[in-house]
């Protein structure tokens, strides 16, 4: 497959805060996010796309539960199967004319036992007040919870991802030379079931997903494409300070530390730590603009680049 980054997209990054979601906008938005894939490829990378899902499968939840007098309410993973259509389309149609694009819906075994289904945490849909998530609780049995200070949220479970289905698939396609979409929105969420697997309801981390793909590939890089230029150390305190590169020793230190919000950056350094651990290279956490500088380790020092964390033996100024 050669030199190849898995780059994973916010669902926020398809509809922006204080957007509706229409289409157009999403359309829009999807052409913005293009472009920064196309300038990772055009740097000599295999481009494997994630995609997260968060407020199109919540607004898609909310329109459920309106018909539901009319047409048969759906279960969350198959909201998760839809959207994931749905955004691979307007991901594929924004990448036509610069690459060979290609949308795989993709499912990925989670443990039933997982502790997360227990314990919801993983934020979908809308921001909404307190008042308005305390009613939506209340009238439609929502767990609910404030996500990372931006206000309160539908929270689903989220278990870890333990392998993708349809890894053979992606590889090949990779291998082809296609720009592949891939475990969109973290993929759907199934479990074993004799000879085959059935849904389960739940929405997988996009960025953990993300992590699980990059391994199973044997991918070189993993990019997680924010709406912030560098990670943060004591973020939201007069002391937070941006950081340019960690080993993997160091983020895993700050992880320990708490440096890393569960409902923000925390997915995104664990998922970092874990593919390093497992073999990767480079990890880059940054935004749309910064991602394809952020891959050349020879960059020059006046270029502006995202938060780079790094296995221990790897050297800048080597290839990764």
């Amino acid at each position: 497959m050669g030199k190849t980054a898995v780059v994973a997209l916010g669902g926020n990054a398809i509809t922006r805060s204080g957007q509706a979601g229409t289409h157009a906008e999403q359309a829009e938005n999807a052409r913005g996010m293009a472009d920064a894939v196309c300038r990772i490829r055009a740097a000599g990378w295999t481009v494997v796309l994630v995609h997260g899902n968060g407020p199109q499968v919540g607004n898609l939840a909310v329109q459920q539960l309106a018909g539901a007098t009319e047409v048969p309410e759906q279960p969350l993973f198959v909201l998760g199967a839809m959207t994931e259509g749905q955004l691979g389309s307007l991901l594929t149609l924004a990448l036509s004319g610069v690459a060979e694009p290609v949308c795989v819906v993709t499912h990925v075994v989670v443990d039933p036992a997982d502790p997360a289904f227990g314990r919801p945490t993983k934020p979908i849909g809308p921001f909404l007040t307190e008042a308005e998530a305390a009613r939506q609780a209340d009238e439609r049995g929502w767990t609910v919870g404030e996500d990372a200070g931006r206000g309160y949220r539908r929270m689903v479970a989220s278990p870890v991802p333990l392998r993708i289905v349809e890894l053979d698939a992606v590889r090949a396609l990779a291998d082809r030379g296609l720009l592949v979409v891939a475990a969109g929105g973290g993929g759907v969420p199934v479990v074993p079931d004799g000879a085959g697997y059935r849904g389960i309801d739940a929405v997988i981390d996009k960025d953990l997903a993300a992590q699980r793909l990059a391994t199973e590939l044997g991918a070189e890089a993993l990019v997680l494409i924010t709406d912030v230029p560098r990670v943060m150390l004591d973020y939201g305190t007069p002391n937070a300070r941006p950081v340019d590169l960690m080993t993997v020793e160091q983020a895993q230190a700050y992880a320990k530390d708490r440096q890393f919000p569960e409902g923000s950056m925390g997915p995104k350094v664990r998922g970092a730590i874990q593919f390093l651990r497992a073999g990767g290279r480079l990890a880059v956490i940054t935004n749309a603009e910064r991602a394809g500088a952020s891959l050349d380790l020879h960059a020059s020092p006046d270029v502006e680049l995202g938060t780079r964390i790094i296995a221990a033996d790897l050297q800048l100024g080597a290839a990764p």
